[in-house]
């Protein structure tokens, strides 16, 4: 063989030898770019939506148990879904390339409109403790605000009475009232103080006051319109309160309205396990009797 041939056979080699090492090279190199590539990809932003801990049913007031996180892709969080506000989410009126882009519309209209969507949408959880369920919410499902009723909302007190139970205000002073230290929440018994005008067997005629408890260990559910009182007062001073009574309960309530001034006494948070509602009238209380004597009525006081 000639030498020139063979100098030519061992170019080609090197060069074959030298192409095999440049490729295998920017293989191993690619691998890695492709591989964070899809990784990059597959990342998806995520937000905090408020869901159901566990099976609500109707008429359940919710506590901390009830309510929990949950992470939820941002690109499927529906406006109506509670955040926590720490991701921006597409609000009911933007468009999808609005979202995509994240743009948010200018002007003084748009952005009321933004702090109204984030109030409504985001907030601590502890901003709906109390909040009543309105109609069934299945675990991990997330809290809408048409499935639930917050204090001050319409329809609130309704939903707040327990079952078979009635809300009868009556009227109230600080006097009466504990000092304006009842509270939404606390339990009371109701106290009836009456006028009666008497007439003994000698002609002698005079008035009488009497006090008896009425109702007891009964659930005050407002002072006037407010549900719960602020974290920082000790005191509500108002002009009604509304109790939470049985059907039977509140005709009695209504006829001691109508006899005498009412006023609640208000009961340690260790008395409210006794049982509440109407009380009987002791029967060794006094009553008069109306006797007539040749068409006159007199009235006179039985022990």
């Amino acid at each position: 063989m000639k030498p020139a041939r063979i100098a030519v056979i061992g170019v080609a080699a090197v060069a074959a030898i030298a192409l095999a090492l440049v490729v295998r090279a920017m293989g191993s190199q690619g691998e890695p770019v492709a591989a964070a590539s899809a990784a990059a990809v597959e990342v998806r932003p995520m937000a905090k939506v408020l869901v159901a801990a566990r099976d609500l049913q109707p008429g359940q007031r919710l506590t901390d148990a009830d309510l929990t996180w949950k992470d939820w892709p941002v690109d499927e969080v529906n406006p109506a879904f509670i955040t926590d506000g720490s991701v921006a989410v597409p609000t009911a009126d933007a468009k999808p390339e609005d979202a995509k882009a994240d743009a948010k519309p200018a002007g003084a209209v748009a952005a009321v409109s933004r702090v109204a969507n984030d109030i409504a949408t985001s907030g601590g959880k502890a901003d709906y403790f109390g909040s009543v369920v309105r109609e069934p919410i299945l675990a991990g499902e997330p809290i809408v605000g048409r499935k639930i009723v917050r204090a001050g909302d319409s329809g609130y007190m309704a939903a707040y009475l327990e079952p078979g139970m009635r809300a009868m205000a009556i009227r109230v002073t600080v006097e009466t009232a504990a000092g304006g230290f009842i509270l939404p929440g606390d339990r009371v018994d109701v106290l009836l103080t009456k006028q009666t005008r008497l007439t003994n067997m000698g002609g002698d005629a005079g008035d009488k006051f009497a006090s008896s408890t009425v109702m007891q260990n009964v659930k005050v559910l407002a002072i006037d319109q407010s549900t719960r009182a602020g974290e920082d007062e000790q005191a509500v001073v108002g002009a009604t309160a509304t109790l939470e009574v049985r059907p039977s309960d509140a005709e009695a309530l209504a006829l001691a309205k109508s006899e005498g001034e009412l006023s609640l006494v208000l009961r340690s948070y260790a008395d409210t396990a006794g049982p509440s509602g109407r009380v009987a009238a002791p029967r060794n209380a006094a009553s008069a009797v109306r006797i007539f004597r040749g068409g006159a009525p007199e009235v006179v006081v039985v022990q």
